[in-house]
């Protein structure tokens, strides 16, 4: 953070006063009698109040404290520029009550898929919007600034590739921005079912600022399922990029990139047109397994590979590789009424992820290592790494859940074999903060 040194007060420097005219008391005595009077009060409220009241009246002093030991420890001091970004870890911390942070925008407004639309169709509780994330190590995570956000990026074009979370984010990004500045949709696909949602482009005329986003739920090329719903099966050819971002990737100077959840479902994998395995194949096709782990490696270095080729000499471009974002079905079917059905985020250490999505994690830290090598210190090419892994695990409450449908308890409807969205976030909610790390990502650019 930028700004003045804080300095202690020199004990040399202040004379003490020996006249303590117009007080019966002395300040010191004051000071004491305040202090005394403020520790009776907070007793009160620890022991005679209800819960709910104890947290709505500690909340703003927990965060004074917290915002205010953050700016201490983030002021700029004798440590290297290299330290202090270390120091900024968003990756790790925790959910702390922060009433209304997360109430920015409303969903419907800004054309957000109808399923994510949780207040619109319903949720009676809205205490999933009253978190904020507070990274580890004092380092303060802003709010999103839209005005911020568009002047990191003016003139340029930000493309989210990947698959529905990727384009949770995405919409999220959108509503945050519209929030604040108007904007002009340019594209949305008009094919069947869905397909509105997986095509789009939106602009901010007074930054002359595109959004955009891509449906590649394995960033590269793939048929089947991916296109059609009813298709059993996916086939991916991992020595494609997907060919609609691809035939746009000279035009993207911000692009983040989000995939895993389909690779974990399983594909049958080609190389040109020759089979090299599959993950998750019926037996009867005797294809070799290739797991998942390897498909995901290649997946995300090709598609970096294509955004490097096509960056112009010295223009700047920033490539972020976005980890995993886990569901919390937790054991239960997408079509159990009570999964996820918690009300508050998960305390450090109750619900640790599985060891599978701390792999696919480590995969998108490795390629993005990988592609800095290949790249090098010279090129304009940025390689970064967006982390919501771990924020993302400790929200399970902030899924559509039975939500996802359009008041689901009401006129007497049953919920008995409906479907629960217990992977995506609602708009508003924990996405957001996805964007809120995006920004300070992008500021250390541009």
């Amino acid at each position: 953070m930028g700004g003045a040194y804080l300095q202690p007060l020199d004990p040399h420097s202040h004379k003490a006063s020996s006249k303590n005219p117009g007080y019966f008391l002395s300040k010191t005595t004051c000071a004491w009698l305040v202090c005394g009077f403020l520790s009776l009060a907070l007793l009160h409220l620890l022991c005679c109040s209800p819960a709910g009241t104890q947290r709505a009246a500690l909340s703003p002093l927990l965060q004074y404290i917290n915002n205010t030991y953050s700016f201490v420890s983030t002021v700029p001091g004798p440590q290297s520029a290299e330290e202090t970004e270390r120091s900024c870890n968003y990756a790790v911390g925790n959910w702390v009550w922060a009433p209304g942070h997360a109430r920015r925008y409303n969903a419907t407004e800004c054309n957000a898929k109808e399923s994510h639309d949780c207040i619109r169709n319903g949720r009676p509780d809205t205490g999933y919007l009253d978190w904020r994330w507070q990274p580890a190590g004092g380092c303060p995570l802003p709010a999103f600034d839209a005005a911020k956000f568009l002047s990191a990026v003016r003139g340029k074009h930000v493309a989210f590739v990947g698959d529905s979370m990727a384009r949770n984010q995405a919409q999220s990004l959108i509503c945050l921005l519209s929030a604040a500045f108007p904007y002009r949709l340019l594209y949305r696909d008009t094919g069947p079912g869905p397909r509105k949602h997986n095509f789009w482009r939106y602009a901010f005329p007074h930054y002359d600022v595109r959004v955009s986003f891509y449906w590649y739920p394995f960033l590269v090329r793939a048929t089947g399922k991916a296109e059609d719903e009813r298709v059993p099966y996916n086939h991916v050819h991992l020595d494609q990029p997907g060919d609609r971002w691809a035939a746009d990737a000279d035009t993207i100077d911000v692009a983040v990139l989000g995939a895993a959840h389909w690779l974990l479902n399983g594909a049958i994998y080609y190389n040109g047109s020759e089979v090299i395995g599959a993950h998750y194949a019926p037996a009867e096709m005797n294809y070799t397994s290739v797991g998942y782990a390897w498909p995901l490696r290649v997946a995300y270095r090709a598609s970096v590979e294509r955004l490097m080729s096509t960056a112009a000499a010295g223009r700047p471009r920033t490539v972020v590789l976005a980890t995993f974002s886990p569901s919390h079905f937790e054991g239960k079917s997408t079509n159990d009424p009570t999964a996820c059905a918690k009300t508050e985020p998960y305390k450090e250490g109750e619900n640790d992820m599985e060891w599978m999505y701390r792999e696919v994690r480590d995969i998108v830290y490795d390629e993005a290592n990988a592609a800095r090598a290949r790249n090098g210190n010279d090129s304009a090419t940025r390689i970064e790494v967006l982390d919501v892994s771990k924020l993302a695990s400790m929200r399970p409450d902030g899924h559509p859940g039975l939500y996802m449908h359009d008041h689901p308890f009401a006129n007497g409807k049953t919920t008995q074999g409906m479907y629960s969205d217990c992977l995506h976030f609602c708009l508003p909610g924990p996405v957001d903060t996805f964007n809120e790390i995006l920004l300070q990502i992008l500021r250390k650019r541009w």
